[in-house]
């Protein structure tokens, strides 16, 4: 449980004695502890539905005026070669895709097939860091490839503008990585484009699959009423180059650190917000500490130690 992992990050140095005498509070304790609270989420949960008793205040506008992206359901039947004519009509309006699996085998293969189909992909895997991660989103904004594959596919709140086609294979897998929250996560990913269009490859409708697409019109219905009132165009809001270069410059910095001759990430940290790559270093040394991978915990360890010299210097 967790004093067991607390004893053995204690053990390797990666947490302080005291650290056994702290644990969290459990659910039912803390909110014991609370007199009122606020849930915030673009994707509520069942539990913050009861708990806010029909208490729900929408933000479902946009300035933009973006209008979520269409839903399409498509047959299995020769799906890859659908995906490709779709892929190859976004990148011929220098476009980006994204397109989600459910297993890395599959991202793999399809990302082999595409690239063998002349098509500019890359793949998007658990085990890359998050600095890397940055540098491989950044590449695709700026049109340093096309289409980009993965299993948990940026599920999260990210800003991607040049991405007007999602694509989701299996979507009638019901499952964690298919429940209504995730397919509603990944769609509104292809929603700042004005252009979005999101493909769900499936032989059946699930309920998780017809959730989505009804709140997706509902949502749409609501944009295009507030749009026809104010007079507002939908319109993409595309960042320059130079905005992108400077949002990701923390992992731009770490570009070359493969290369020989190079031994420690702080080499490259001249010209970045140093404290930015060290919250960054600590939160991978953590993350790798927590799942026993101490040799790659202690690698980023001395990077942390050697970066914050540098910052002390």
């Amino acid at each position: 449980g967790d004093r067991s992992r607390k004893e053995v990050l204690v053990e390797h140095g990666f947490r302080l004695p005291s650290a056994l005498d702290n644990r969290p509070m459990k659910l039912d304790e803390f909110e014991n502890k609370i007199n009122q609270a606020v849930f915030v989420s673009a994707t509520p949960g069942p539990r913050e539905l009861e708990r806010t008793k029909g208490v729900i205040v929408e933000q479902l506008i946009r300035p933009t005026g973006l209008i979520d992206p269409k839903i399409e359901v498509r047959s299995t039947k020769g799906q890859i070669d659908d995906l490709i004519g779709e892929i190859r009509e976004r990148t011929h309006k220098k476009e980006r895709v994204l397109v989600t699996t459910l297993t890395k085998r599959m991202s793999e293969d399809l990302t082999e097939y595409l690239q063998g189909m002349n098509l500019n992909v890359r793949y998007l895997h658990s085990e890359i860091i998050t600095i890397e991660r940055v540098k491989i989103l950044r590449d695709l904004r700026l049109g340093e490839f096309d289409v980009l594959v993965g299993i948990n596919l940026l599920r999260e709140g990210l800003d991607l503008p040049e991405v007007s086609l999602v694509a989701v294979l299996d979507a009638d897998k019901e499952g964690f990585l298919r429940s209504e929250s995730a397919l509603m996560q990944v769609a509104g990913r292809a929603s700042r484009n004005i252009n979005g269009k999101v493909l769900f490859y499936a032989d059946r409708v699930t309920r998780s699959m017809k959730a989505v697409i009804d709140e997706s019109s509902r949502r749409r219905k609501v944009q295009e009423e507030y749009n026809k009132k104010h007079e507002i165009t939908p319109k993409t809001i595309y960042k320059s180059m130079e905005d992108v270069l400077i949002s990701t410059s923390v992992a731009d910095a770490f570009k070359d650190i493969r290369k020989e001759g190079y031994k420690r990430k702080g080499d490259f940290l001249d010209d970045l917000d140093k404290a930015t790559a060290l919250d960054m270093l600590k939160k991978e040394m953590l993350r790798a500490a927590e799942n026993l991978e101490f040799e790659k915990a202690a690698k980023l360890r001395d990077e942390i130690e050697f970066l914050r010299e540098k910052i002390e210097s």
